[in-house]
C-alpha cells in the first residue's frame, strides 16, 4: 500500500523515469548509499517536542503584555511557522503508523491528496520561517542603528502588514511550488530565496557585531579596562557564530539537496546523497 512520506515531491524521480533512476541508484552501490532507516516513532517524538516548544513561545508572548511589540510578534510568527511543520509532521507520521499497523486503510487517491496538502503546509512553513528570520534580522538592525526612530519606523500597523504579506506570499509560493515542483525554475527560485536570506542575515548581523565591537572598544578605552572589552568581544563572536552556524547547519543540507536535484539528478553521488533526505528533515 502507498504510504505518506515527508515531502514526497522531493523524493520522487525528477528528470528521469522510475526505471532509469532505480538503475542509477543501484549503480551508485555501496553501503553508504543505502540511506538511513529512521523509524516513524522518532519523527513523532521530535514533532511532539517541537510542537510543545513552539506552543510555549507563542503562549509566553501572548500572555505577557510586556512582550506585545512588533519584535516579539515577529518571533511569535516564527514560532507559528515552525509549529506548522510540527503539526504536519505529527499528522503525517500518525497516519503512517496507523497504516503500517493495519489500523487504518486509506484509498491511494486520498493519500495523494493528503500528501499534497501536507507538503504545501511544510513548504509554506519553510518559506514563512525563512522570511521571518530575515524580518527579525531587519528589525534588530533598525533597533540598533535607528534606536531613537524605531517606534516611528516599525509601527504596529507596518508590523501587521509585514506579517500578513509574509503569510500570503508563503501560501501562494508553496501552492506554486507543489503544482510545478518538477520545473527547475521553481526550485531555483526557492534556492535563490534561501541564499538571499542567508546573505541578508550575514550582512546585517555582522554589521551589528562590528558596531557593538566599536562601542565596546570606545567604552573600554575610556575606562581603561581592556579585559572587559576582550571578554565581551569573545562572547559576541561566539553568539554570532552559533546564530549563523546553526542556521546554516540546519538549512544547508536541505537546500543543497535542492541544488543537486537541479544540477545532477542522475549522478551516482547525487542519488547517494538523496537517500539521506530523512536525515535532513530531522
Amino acid at each position: 500500500m502507498s504510504t505518506l512520506a515527508p515531502l514526497r515531491l522531493l523524493r520522487e524521480p525528477w528528470n528521469t523515469s522510475e526505471g532509469n533512476q532505480s538503475n542509477t541508484t543501484a549503480g551508485a552501490g555501496g553501503p553508504w548509499c543505502q540511506g538511513l532507516n529512521i523509524p516513524n516513532e522518532l519523527f513523532l517524538t521530535l514533532g511532539l517536542v517541537s510542537l510543545v516548544e513552539n506552543l510555549l513561545v507563542v503562549a509566553a508572548i501572548l500572555k505577557n503584555r510586556n512582550l506585545h511589540s512588533p519584535s516579539y510578534y515577529f518571533i511569535c510568527c516564527l514560532a507559528v511557522s515552525d509549529m506548522l511543520v510540527s503539526v504536519s509532521n505529527l499528522v503525517e507520521t500518525l497516519f503512517m503508523l496507523l497504516m503500517e499497523h493495519g489500523v487504518l486503510v486509506i484509498h491511494a487517491s486520498i493519500i495523494r491528496h493528503m500528501d499534497n496538502v501536507i507538503d504545501m503546509l511544510i513548504c509554506s512553513s519553510i518559506v514563512s520561517s525563512l522570511s521571518f528570520l530575515g524580518v527579525i534580522a531587519v528589525d534588530r538592525y533598525i533597533t540598533i542603528f535607528y534606536a531613537l526612530r524605531y517606534h516611528s519606523i516599525m509601527t504596529l500597523q507596518r508590523a501587521v502588514v509585514t506579517m500578513a504579506s509574509v503569510w500570503l506570499a508563503s501560501t501562494v509560493s508553496s501552492t506554486i511550488f507543489i503544482t510545478y515542483y518538477r520545473n527547475n525554475a521553481i526550485l531555483l527560485c526557492l534556492i535563490g530565496f534561501f541564499l538571499f536570506v542567508l546573505v541578508l542575515m550575514l550582512v546585517l548581523y555582522i554589521h551589528m557585531f562590528i558596531l557593538s565591537r566599536h562601542h565596546l572598544c570606545s567604552i573600554s578605552s575610556q575606562q581603561k579596562q581592556p579585559t572587559i572589552y576582550r571578554s565581551s568581544s569573545l562572547k559576541g563572536t561566539i553568539t554570532l557564530t552559533i546564530l549563523l552556524g546553526v542556521f546554516f547547519i540546519c538549512w544547508g543540507p536541505f537546500f543543497f539537496h535542492l541544488i543537486l536535484i537541479v544540477t545532477c539528478p542522475t549522478n551516482p553521488f547525487c542519488t547517494c546523497f538523496f537517500s539521506y533526505f530523512n536525515l535532513f528533515l530531522i
